[in-house]
């Protein structure tokens, strides 16, 4: 399971809030996953925004922002952009940033915006969290709704069958001087990851669940939303898609 997940936490003795509600909001999940390659993020940027050949100061949405690192960068790029993402922390930290072409906004991907993009960003398996399976297609429909006349949308989900092939059952990883204790493993059709850890003398405990959906789970969910899936991609270089080989799944629909 990729280490970009935004997953749903839970602890003992509390009701199991949503997928969310906290873990990526604690400075736990930033610690954990610090070690992201933001260059290769910006390659993967420049690739896409070329093949799309997107106008100058386009409007773009970036769809799960998180902290805003890439909505920054596209802004950089000469786009107006838009980052969003219901994590009230993380638009809090990314609109330091906020200049007259970036903004940010706390919302739930599962609402279409009555303004239109001419390209939406849904990136780095920022999907398939919900509880409810139906809220994925809800989501497909509310980005479409999202486009312009002549706009494009992009998810950037993992290659389940990739990650399930290489998925590593236990695994410590120690950063800033905290164990974390991962543990992986498949069910009921999610990918989970177990995260224990200990700080300060406090122990915890958080469960990331994201649903392992294929390219043909994508494409039956297009159809019934009426989308069009116009092309696929496997890595960050925008090379051919193989199921069994390729990193990443990445569509590009309206």
């Amino acid at each position: 399971m990729s280490s970009e997940q935004k997953p749903t936490t839970s602890n003992p003795g509390e009701t199991k809030p949503a997928w969310f509600s906290s873990w990526f909001d604690t400075p736990y999940y930033h610690i954990l996953y610090k070690e992201r390659n933001y260059r290769e993020a910006q390659v993967f940027m420049d690739n896409l925004t070329h093949y799309l050949n997107l106008p100058e100061k386009a409007k773009v949405l970036d769809l799960a922002c998180g902290k805003g690192r890439h909505a920054i960068y596209l802004n950089q790029l000469g786009f107006d952009v838009l980052g969003a993402d219901l994590s009230e922390n993380s638009i809090l930290e990314a609109s330091k940033n906020s200049n007259e072409s970036l903004h940010f906004k706390v919302h739930d991907m599962r609402e279409p915006f009555e303004e239109k993009f001419d390209a939406i960003f849904n990136l780095f398996t920022s999907f398939g969290y919900f509880e409810n399976d139906d809220d994925n297609l809800t989501t497909l429909k509310a980005i479409q709704s999202s486009l312009s006349e002549y706009g494009f949308a992009v998810i950037d989900f993992m290659n389940v069958h990739q990650v399930i092939n290489g998925l590593v059952p236990d695994e410590v990883k120690t950063v800033d001087g905290i164990d974390f204790h991962i543990k992986r493993y498949v069910e009921n059709g999610h990918i989970f990851k177990e995260i224990d850890f200990e700080d300060q003398g406090q122990k915890f405990h958080f469960t990331e669940k994201v649903k392992a959906l294929t390219l043909q789970d994508f494409q039956d969910m297009m159809d019934e939303a009426g989308i069009y899936l116009l092309d696929i991609f496997g890595d960050y270089k925008l090379k051919k898609f193989h199921k069994n080989e390729s990193e990443r799944l990445i569509m590009i629909f309206k």
